[in-house]
């Protein structure tokens, strides 16, 4: 079986390879830790782990690495004889990484499921500990894993039913990969359940809640001051702020057409657009201007060229990892991934700061969240454009509601809180008991 896997991964790997590497080149910056992805490290990174006990994080993306990074703070102080090594698979994870982690933790890539390249990163990095965020299963370096005697935890872990159907299909290959894992930390009942059917063993499952409602807070460290940037672009402090966070393809131009309708009933409207991918900045800029909205793009907005007021539109967001500060300025904020594309963003984020919220009919990535915020009348879930536009028209023109709903939202965020600290109780009891490293 492993032979087989690595066989076709090989083959699959080189035939996507020019694909991954295009999206690579667009995002930027991927020459920096290339080296990485295979398995190379350099001498520094081999210096910093001489004689350390690692312990080895995995975050995918920018959003694992909102809930690691929250992780790391908790777990930090309890362990504090480790070296915590944290690893993400984009560039942009890797930015988010570096800007919200002081240099003493070590920040890699996480290397391709190649067998020889998981095995040099374990040769180098050492591990005597693993924690996977979220379900990131990887055969060659849970193998690798496995003949090493290393405790692997997979923690926030949630499927979708479409990743559940793919897992159970493979079970041969995938059921004795679950049964390795020596804690997991399940968002709901349902989490758990699934995944004791795909291998899990019961002993090793908790039921800890959702990650995302303790990462959703602020960085400390505020590098932002969307108020003051509003205020260059001639916003008025009184002008009320419609938000796209994280949207897809059409939601963009969706939001657009409802923002030039409802400027006839809402004065002074202004419309702050954050896609998910900073890398379709220009084609979203390139809609703007076919409707005649005058905008400016985030990366452009110059402290000594101000605008006059009533000049600027739009603000376009085409960076990352600074969503969470333009939340705080927004009047009602549209939830993207959830009109055009399947899936859904997290809605949570918002929440925390008490922002009224709508999303659209396709949020099957947070099946348990959702039906909290609407439950508590603290969210709006629309199923068509027009909907969408009646429920931004409603929340704009009756801000006292708005702010109700808001109020509502942060009090839902507030009850589920708790869950990072029980992971944390989880990981550590179990390398308490394995006698890992932690009272060395």
């Amino acid at each position: 079986m492993k032979t087989w896997y690595n066989i076709l991964f090989t083959c699959a790997f080189w035939l996507s390879s020019p694909y991954y590497f295009l999206k690579m080149w667009r995002r930027g910056q991927w020459r920096e830790g290339f080296g990485q992805r295979f398995g190379h490290y350099d001498s520094k990174i081999k210096q910093a782990l001489t004689n350390r006990h690692v312990i080895w994080l995995h975050a995918v993306s920018v959003g694992e690495v909102n809930i690691c990074t929250q992780l790391i703070r908790a777990l930090e102080p309890r362990v504090p004889n480790l070296k915590i090594v944290v690893s993400t698979t984009t560039s942009t994870g890797m930015a988010e990484l570096k800007r919200r982690l002081p240099p003493h933790i070590l920040k890699i890539y996480y290397p391709i499921d190649r067998r020889s390249y998981v095995k040099r990163a374990f040769s180098v990095l050492g591990p005597e500990a693993i924690v996977l965020v979220e379900a990131e299963i990887w055969p060659n370096f849970l193998w690798q894993a496995q003949r090493q005697r290393v405790p692997t935890f997979l923690v926030n872990a949630r499927l979708s039913e479409r990743s559940w159907r793919g897992y159970r299909r493979f079970g041969f290959l995938f059921r004795r990969l679950f049964a390795s894992f020596a804690g997991v930390g399940v968002q709901s009942e349902a989490d758990g359940l699934r995944l004791q059917e795909l291998g899990c063993r019961p002993e090793a499952i908790r039921l800890v809640g959702n990650l995302k409602f303790d990462a959703a807070r602020l960085d400390e460290n505020r590098h932002l001051d969307v108020e003051a940037m509003l205020k260059h672009l001639g916003v008025p402090a009184e002008a009320p702020v419609l938000l796209g966070g994280s949207t897809h393809t059409g939601e963009e131009a969706l939001l657009v057409d409802i923002f030039l309708r409802l400027r006839a009933r809402v004065l002074g409207l202004f419309l702050i657009l954050v896609p998910r991918h900073q890398e379709r900045g220009r084609e979203v800029g390139r809609m703007l201007e076919e409707r005649g909205v005058r905008f400016v793009y985030r990366s452009l907005v110059l402290p000594h060229t101000p605008h006059p007021p009533g000049s600027i539109d739009c603000l376009l967001v085409n960076s990352t990892g600074e969503l969470r500060f333009f939340y705080e300025c927004a009047h009602a904020v549209f939830v993207g991934k959830s009109m055009t594309s399947q899936g859904g963003q997290n809605p949570i984020e918002p929440a925390s700061l008490g922002k009224p919220i709508v999303f659209g009919p396709h949020m099957e990535n947070f099946p348990s969240i959702v039906p909290a915020f609407l439950s508590s009348k603290a969210a709006i879930q629309v199923q068509s454009p027009a909907e969408l536009e009646s429920a931004l028209a409603h929340l704009l023109t009756h801000p006292d509601e708005a702010r109700a709903m808001g109020k509502r939202a942060l009090e839902v965020v507030s009850k589920n809180r708790g869950s990072l600290e029980r992971t944390v109780d989880m990981i550590i009891h179990h390398l308490s008991q394995e006698d890992v490293f932690i009272s060395h």
